[in-house]
């Protein structure tokens, strides 16, 4: 009797048990047909969209993302194109058919490179030249291709976002998929499904910092649904979605100038800038004309081993004799030192090691000679007379120990929103280091040590000097507008908090880095098309570094009128050899001027306040 009730009792547990089993599985069930399929698990998958996708092959056409255009008008990010585009099914539609030579002779690509390409194939592609680039189509092949009504084989518009051979990629950045980031930066998307783990955000450049506004509509796309052996299915025709919101996606005016920045990344290539960056402001406003940044990188294929992407115009460095700049402003403008006062240069200072660059001394100079001649011991003996905290003060004046890219207090649900990604502030002196040390105030005077300044602050510290006044926040992005053309908000020129400096020292200041050009260690830019004023510097690196520097120019031009402020930074240079920063300069100038007289606009002059 015991026996048979244990039995029982087992064999209800067991039911039980099975029960349970079954209830979770249709549960589970439940939630992965009706409870959850748009938004599955941590990661948000979208179980709908990915069973489609197994019956499913599509190509994009475009991005569904706002386009980010110079000027102008240009877009960086894309232009439409009429293009072939090869599905995989086609090899089926073409086997036992003369297809391929009719193809051939419309798209005038050989025959044999065709049957290549369509074996090849695992997923849909577009055609492209041998190198890579796109084959664009007339509207008359366009016609031809879509007549010969070869499934798999059509001709339409498409806009590729990023292309190999465009221009100021750093500045623009690039999309990728990033779940956690998703989820992040759009809490409320994420919950309601409206976006998920497929989909795209910015992850560095302007393609980030304007993110919120670039996220469009859902991108235009081409599909064929086909069964497991590729084939198309019957009755399934072909799916062509495509934009249609007359106000999204928003797109982005740039204050660059495409034409400007291909000359500017020419010139780079043409000298073999291998790590630097140039940086052309407009010398009225401060707004960034041109931006290169080298290494270069694939936007479509971002590699994580490196940081090939990152824009080193906003990364800091130690920025030499460039920073006695700051040194002769804080100097002129506390009363210190007068631009004739003298200073008696040996070629060295006796003690911490610390010597001019040229040995056998510079003698006797003025204060004026010293900064044309980049003298390292009359600038040792300004910057003890300014002091360190002085010097830390007029750095801070002049914008360099902040971020300088423009900042709107609330746009949209972002509040102190940056236009400019990553950008590094400057700094002077290290945490808990003294101001009042003799050694550490001489080796900051010629911009060693701890100083770290961005090519980008050091372009708008020119600005500021030829203005005379408080320094600008540098414009990237100078509007934000509908799909429709009509504006969205438009971003105003504004100011640092900084206090700057007043017009009588930046006057000197200007006549002391004409003197570099014309007597002083800038003499090889007597040579450029336009006159040019500014200062040179070389910082020295340590550790495993010792034998490399970085180059540094910093001015604007012409030096009468000026109209462009430029900033070139060769880094890891070799201590000998021909000044890369100088040629840099000297062939940006040049190529300032021709654009000049090409475009026929008059030349304007900075504002004075």
């Amino acid at each position: 009797m015991q026996l048979e009730k244990r039995i029982k009792r087992r064999h209800f547990l067991v039911l039980l048990s099975m029960t349970f089993i079954w209830v979770g599985l249709l549960a589970r069930l439940w939630w992965i047909q009706i409870g959850s399929p748009h938004r599955f698990s941590r990661r948000g998958i979208d179980l709908v969209k990915n069973s489609v996708q197994q019956r499913q092959q599509s190509i994009i056409l475009h991005s569904g993302r706002g386009d980010i255009v110079d000027r102008n008008g240009y877009a960086f990010t894309g232009e439409e194109h009429l293009a072939l585009i090869l599905f995989p099914l086609a090899r089926g539609s073409l086997e036992g058919t003369d297809g391929l030579v009719r193809l051939s002779d419309v798209v005038g690509v050989p025959k044999e490179r065709l049957a290549t390409i369509m074996e090849k194939a695992r997923a849909p592609l577009l055609l492209r030249n041998e190198a890579g680039g796109l084959i664009v189509l007339t509207e008359r092949q366009s016609e031809q291709v879509n007549a010969l009504a070869i499934p798999g084989i059509v001709a339409l518009a498409v806009t590729e976002r990023y292309r190999s051979d465009e221009v100021a990629k750093h500045v623009i950045g690039f999309i990728h998929k990033n779940p956690r980031m998703v989820e992040s930066l759009y809490p409320d998307e994420w919950a309601s499904g409206k976006m998920n783990a497929e989909s795209t955000v910015g992850a560095t450049g302007l393609e980030r910092s304007f993110d919120r506004f670039l996220q469009g509509v859902e991108p235009s796309a081409l599909s064929y649904y086909v069964d497991g052996q590729g084939k198309p299915l019957r009755g399934l025709d072909i799916r062509y979605t495509k934009q249609s919101n007359e106000y999204y996606p928003l797109s982005l005016a740039t204050t660059l100038d495409v034409e400007i920045q291909r000359r500017m990344e020419r010139v780079a290539n043409q000298v073999g800038l291998i790590e630097g960056s140039i940086v052309v402001l407009d010398a009225r406003n401060g707004d960034i004309v041109s931006s290169v940044s080298r290494p270069g990188y694939d936007q479509t294929k971002v590699s994580s081993n490196n940081g090939d992407w990152k824009n080193r115009v906003v990364k800091q460095l130690p920025p030499g004799s460039v920073f006695k700049t700051v040194v002769a402003a804080a100097a002129l403008a506390e009363g210190v030192i007068l631009p004739t006062d003298r200073f008696m240069c040996t070629g060295n200072y006796g003690k911490y090691h610390f010597s001019c660059w040229k040995k056998e001394g510079h003698g006797s100079v003025t204060m004026e000679e010293a900064y044309a001649h980049s003298c390292n011991i009359a600038f040792a003996e300004i910057a003890k007379r300014v002091g360190g905290e002085k010097l830390e003060e007029y750095a801070r004046r002049l914008g360099l120990s902040e971020q300088v890219g423009h900042v709107t207090s609330h746009l949209f649900k972002l509040d102190d929103f940056k236009q400019i990604d990553g950008e590094e502030r400057g700094i002077v002196f290290a945490e808990g280091v003294s101001r009042r040390d003799e050694g550490v105030l001489i080796q900051t005077a010629i911009g060693q040590r701890d100083v770290r300044v961005t090519p980008l602050q050091v372009a708008n510290l020119m600005v500021t000097i030829l203005r005379g006044s408080s320094p600008t926040q540098v414009r990237l992005v100078s509007e934000i507008s509908y799909r429709n053309g009509q504006s969205f908000y438009r971003f105003p020129e504004q100011k640092l908090s900084a206090s700057g400096i007043d017009y009588v020292t930046a006057s000197k200041l200007r006549k002391m880095m004409q003197k570099v050009v014309t007597e002083g260690t800038g003499q090889t830019l007597k040579e450029a098309a336009w006159e040019v004023a500014g200062k040179s510097g070389t910082a020295q690196l340590g550790g495993e570094n010792q034998s490399s520097n970085h180059l540094w120019f910093a001015g604007y031009a012409p030096a009468d009128d000026p109209r462009y402020a430029i900033c070139v930074v060769a880094e890891n240079q070799p201590s000998w050899g021909k000044n890369q920063a100088m040629e840099l300069f000297r062939r940006a100038v040049d190529e300032l001027a021709d654009q000049t007289a090409q475009s026929s606009r008059p030349l304007s002059g900075y504002s004075r306040e």
